[in-house]
């Protein structure tokens, strides 16, 4: 009662929104009294005031979620009108979505929301709010293309929000829950994904459209993309060519002499799916750089310098739902005290060496291509679009820098087109991966559609 009335008063005041007082319970405290943050002095810093009721207008919607077969059924037979519909559904669904992760954001405590990294990534949430929601109807091809410049502008701009967030959750350890906090970076992360996802899409389709080989709603072939969609993503490829590129990279961080694993692949090598491969890459790339790594560590402890180290077995399962990958190493396992810290973003036995290397690292689009030493992945069918994209090479990361974010952000990739990542370990043996995949591409992407925290 006493919150709601504190609310409704911030938004008759028109409080900026990182100065409204927040409700909440302090982690620092055993006592499960609530405690309330005074409002601040405006310092010169301070954000600029922005009328709540604007933002309440956009939390009373709901998002409307997609699958990849919707994607595909929208993008197969490309015309005119279905691209301006297309540029209509990103215009309202961006800022709704945007809205609702800002909402979020402001019910954080606020020592959290005045983390200099936090408040950087609620700016740049409130900014494109606030460009994505005065742009007006489509309704011409130039509307479209205006349009196409706003969004590839923002998506370059949020390349920093990924660290950011990583760095604003470590800094913050202690100060807030840290079972709410990876709550909220999952919910955030995938929000994040969503957003990219339908912006990312519609460029592409717009590029496509504007191709000069291209002929109105012609029929596209299972070995084609649909905007970021590849129609038949084969398993077995996409593990070969990460394969290469994280073998590359243990050889190009490790001294001349050591000797990377190889990587078997078995299975049923044929199985495919309709998948966005830079998803699929990112989350066989970080495990297969994991495995990699850990063999090389626990070989060079316990193994004799001329054998060879075990070898990465990877197999591939294929069931009428869905399309299993295990990855199987022989590199120790995973040490008993970092278990309870696998899937987490906020804490763990190396978080200052984590934040440490964080700040090393201005941009990530959390892509395989971030990781690339001199050329690509060796396929011939990805192309590079010309707009700032998750699938383009955007940041330096240096490919020896461990974040601590590979896991539970791989995680997230699997679980938002409704998959899953399962990890067993065995300690002093090795670890055990398992992603599962649905095959059909009828499952909606897994994203809050509220605000989850206080939907208005």
């Amino acid at each position: 009662m006493f919150s709601s009335t504190l609310r409704a008063a911030s938004k008759r005041r028109g409080l900026a929104p990182s100065h409204r007082p927040i409700l909440k319970r302090c982690s620092r405290c055993q006592s499960s009294a609530n405690f309330m943050t005074n409002t601040p002095v405006k310092a010169r810093n301070s954000p600029t005031w922005r009328p709540v009721s604007v933002l309440d207008e956009w939390v009373a919607k709901e998002a409307r979620p997609i699958s990849l077969r919707q994607l595909m059924v929208f993008g197969r037979s490309l015309t005119e009108a279905r691209l301006i519909s297309s540029a209509n559904y990103v215009r309202t669904e961006l800022p709704t979505r945007i809205a609702h992760r800002i909402r979020d954001m402001q019910q954080l405590p606020y020592v959290v929301v005045e983390n200099p990294h936090i408040k950087d990534v609620y700016n740049l949430y409130y900014n494109a709010f606030d460009t994505f929601r005065k742009v007006k109807e489509i309704k011409t091809l130039d509307d479209n293309d205006r349009l196409c410049e706003i969004i590839s502008d923002n998506l370059k701009k949020h390349l920093t929000v990924i660290p950011k967030l990583a760095m604003g959750i470590h800094e913050c350890e202690g100060l807030f829950d840290a079972k709410e906090m990876d709550r909220f970076m999952n919910t955030i992360l995938k929000s994040r994904i969503s957003r990219r996802v339908i912006a990312e899409q519609h460029l592409s389709l717009s590029e496509t459209y504007n191709s000069p080989h291209f002929s109105p709603g012609a029929k596209l072939s299972e070995s084609d993309f649909i905007g970021e969609v590849f129609i038949k993503c084969n398993a077995k490829s996409v593990i070969e060519s990460c394969a290469a590129a994280t073998r590359k990279i243990a050889r190009s961080t490790n001294a001349p002499d050591v000797k990377v694993p190889e990587i078997k692949i078995e299975g049923h090598l044929e199985t495919s799916f309709p998948y966005i491969l830079s998803h699929l890459e990112y989350i066989i790339g970080e495990l297969l750089r994991n495995s990699i790594q850990a063999v090389i560590d626990w070989h060079g402890k316990h193994g004799h310098p001329e054998d060879e180290p075990p070898p990465i077995e990877v197999t591939i399962a294929e069931a009428p739902q869905h399309a299993t990958i295990r990855i199987s190493d022989r590199g120790g396992g995973i040490p008993r005290q970092e278990l309870p810290y696998l899937w987490a973003f906020s804490k763990g036995p190396h978080s200052q060496q984590r934040l440490a290397n964080l700040g090393r690292v201005p941009k990530m689009a959390a892509t395989m291509q971030e990781l690339h030493i001199e050329d690509d992945l060796g396929r011939a069918d990805l192309k590079t679009p010309p707009y700032q994209s998750s699938l383009a090479t955007l940041t330096s990361r240096p490919p020896d820098l461990r974040l601590g974010m590979g896991l539970p952000l791989s995680r997230v990739y699997a679980e938002y087109w409704a998959g899953n990542l399962d990890v067993h370990s065995l300690e002093g043996y090795g670890v055990d991966a398992f992603l599962q995949i649905s095959r059909l591409g009828n499952k909606n992407e897994q994203v809050i559609t509220r605000a989850s925290m206080d939907a208005v």
